[in-house]
C-alpha cells in the first residue's frame, strides 16, 4: 500500500502524541479517507476485512479519536459513525437518511456557508454563547429510500 500525504499527516500527528501508526490504524484511516461519508464500525470492518479484528477496530478508533484524527457522530438508531477530522478533510456537512441510516458528506457553496455561519452566530447570541464551529446534519430520505 503506497504512502499518501494523508498517511504522512496522520503519522506526524500520532508521532507528536507518541503513538505508532500501525498497519491497522493505516487501514482505518485509508478506508475513512476513501469513504463518501462517516462509517460505522461494522461498515469499516466490512471494508477492511480480516486485516483488523473487530475488537482491535474499536481500540483503533478510540486511539484515533483521542489523537483527534477521527470524529464520532452519534446518529440515528444509536449507531456511532466515524469520519476523519475536519483538519484533514475540510469543513462539510451531512445528509442523514432516517430510513436506512446512511450518512453522506455534502459540501456547501461558500455563499450558503456564510448564511449558515450567520444563523449559527444569531442562535448562539441568544444564549450569550460564542460559537467556534458548527455541525449541520440534514435528516431526510436518500434517493434509494424515497
Amino acid at each position: 500500500m503506497p504512502i499518501t500525504s494523508l498517511d504522512r499527516e496522520v503519522e506526524q500527528r500520532l508521532r507528536e502524541r507518541d503513538v505508532r501508526y500501525t498497519k491497522g490504524r493505516r487501514a482505518v484511516v485509508n478506508s475513512l479517507g476513501a469513504s463518501a461519508g462517516p462509517m460505522s464500525a461494522a461498515e469499516l470492518h466490512d471494508a477492511i476485512g480480516d486485516a483488523v479484528p473487530l475488537s482491535s477496530l474499536y481500540r483503533t478508533l478510540a486511539v484515533l479519536e483521542e489523537a483527534e484524527i477521527v470524529v464520532p457522530h452519534f446518529g440515528a438508531r444509536a449507531v456511532t459513525r466515524y469520519e476523519l477530522a475536519e483538519w484533514i478533510t475540510g469543513h462539510h456537512h451531512h445528509l442523514v437518511c432516517v430510513v436506512c441510516g446512511t450518512v453522506e458528506d455534502v459540501d456547501v457553496p461558500a455563499s450558503h456557508e456564510a448564511e449558515v455561519n450567520d444563523v449559527v452566530a444569531k442562535i448562539a447570541a441568544l444564549a450569550s454563547f460564542h460559537p467556534t464551529n458548527h455541525v449541520l446534519e440534514i435528516e431526510g430520505k436518500c434517493r434509494q429510500c424515497r
